[in-house]
């Protein structure tokens, strides 16, 4: 039976979490050393077995964005393998004191950072999740469960046997990383049942994914929610920067969360700035929903704007364009169709550039930069288990930090309570 099958494993995770996490700094790194090593020695074969993947995705008619995002290549290999290096050589978070204090009566309090102990992590298409959870979970000494898509399953199982393969050459038990084999629908929803093994669920995937996952989890969820960043060209803007900027967000990358989706241009430089960005998107072939406004500036490029495309994740070459009268009107816009992910500002206005950090409610806005940035290797964590869209107990690209949590330690000589 499934359940028993899920119970087993979660089972196994939280005796494993007891190991993993009071592991020593040196031997979590000899683990992420190991597993780089084995990545590079065997590309080969993972190319091997992701072609198959990628073969059944084709027979299957997956959309392309999936099929982009299953698809590995001997770089991403090597960008798993240097992940894993990176993450070995950041500071060990675990038994740090974040903070420390003394008590009128001479307790000294503090709060020390800890494991989270299980994580459930249940992902679609990219098969490099599944060596970027193992690798933070790891390092912030938790256990892992992961349940990757059955579209990426020969290429899931084989990277879990090269993690597993690192923790055993380490001597430590391969159950501290488990792959769910059983690719039926009602495994996810046994794991989401586990509270009494299972600490956090983490679902990374589409929308209705993750939102069926947050209503059936017993035990607390951190959502990584769809992605529907917007950019913001303020009357202030470099115009050939933003270009670039625009540029960039979209289309350098389309079928991935950070890729931009709205654009909301200030009324006063539209018919400058428009007709420069149309010249650029125009080769790459660009739909753009504009409402009547901007459409005038856009002759070749524009469609009509419908309601259902505010708030879209496209996922593809297209993108909502509106003309607004000022920074409140992008920002309500913003409030209202934002999903909490990335939100970006073009402007050479300080006080504009400061109000929209403080008031886009997003787990990364930016000043003048792409929104492909919010990634956790390009913020330097070295990788992300996902970007989380809640706000408890994290925000935004999830590293090895993210991934503990604090609890109290109190030392005495002796104190009682009175």
């Amino acid at each position: 039976m499934i359940k028993n099958e899920m119970e087993k494993i979660g089972l196994q995770a939280k005796n494993a979490s007891r190991i993993i996490g009071s592991a020593k700094p040196k031997q979590k790194n000899a683990i992420l050393t190991s597993l780089a090593k084995i990545l590079q020695e065997n590309i080969p074969l993972i190319l091997e077995k992701n072609k198959l993947d990628l073969q059944k995705a084709k027979e299957n008619n997956l959309s392309l964005p999936k099929i982009d995002r299953l698809t590995l290549t001997e770089k991403l290999i090597y960008d798993m393998a240097n992940a894993c290096l990176f993450i070995a050589n950041l500071p060990d978070p675990v038994g740090a004191m974040t903070k420390q204090w003394q008590r009128p009566n001479g307790l000294l309090v503090g709060k020390m950072r800890v494991p989270l102990g299980v994580i459930a992590m249940i992902y679609e298409s990219r098969p490099n999740v599944t060596i970027d959870a193992a690798i933070l979970c790891l390092k912030a000494g938790n256990a892992v469960i992961l349940r990757g898509g059955s579209e990426a399953y020969h290429s899931n199982m084989l990277l879990t046997s090269f993690i597993q393969k690192a923790l055993e050459e380490n001597n430590f038990p391969k159950t501290c990383v488990q792959s769910v084999e059983n690719t039926e629908r009602e495994s996810i929803y046994e794991l989401c049942k586990l509270h009494q093994y299972i600490d956090v669920m983490i679902p990374r995937g589409g929308e209705k994914m993750v939102q069926s996952i947050a209503a059936h989890a017993t035990m607390p969820v951190l959502k990584h929610d769809k992605g529907v960043p917007h950019a913001f060209i303020d009357v202030s803007a470099d115009l050939e920067q933003a270009v670039n900027i625009i540029d960039n967000a979209k289309t350098q990358r389309t079928g991935v969360c950070n890729a931009l989706e709205g654009l909301l241009v200030h009324k006063d430089i539209a018919a400058k700035f428009l007709p420069m960005l149309e010249e650029r998107l125009l080769p790459k072939q660009v739909e753009i929903f504009a409402c009547p406004k901007s459409s005038q500036y856009l002759p070749q490029l524009a469609k009509p704007l419908l309601d259902e495309h505010k708030g879209t994740e496209f996922g593809a070459l297209k993108i909502v364009c509106l003309i607004v009268d000022d920074i409140d009107q992008a920002l309500d816009y913003i409030h209202q169709y934002g999903s909490h992910h990335t939100e970006i500002i073009c402007t050479t206005d300080y006080n504009n550039a400061q109000r929209f950090l403080r008031e886009a409610d997003a787990a990364m806005v930016a000043v003048n930069a792409s929104s492909r940035f919010n990634d956790g290797s390009e913020l330097g964590l070295g990788a992300e288990i996902g970007i989380s869209t809640s706000k408890l107990h994290a925000y935004g690209p999830m590293g090895v930090e993210e991934l503990t949590t604090t609890k109290f330690v109190v030392y005495g000589e002796g104190q009682v309570r009175e």
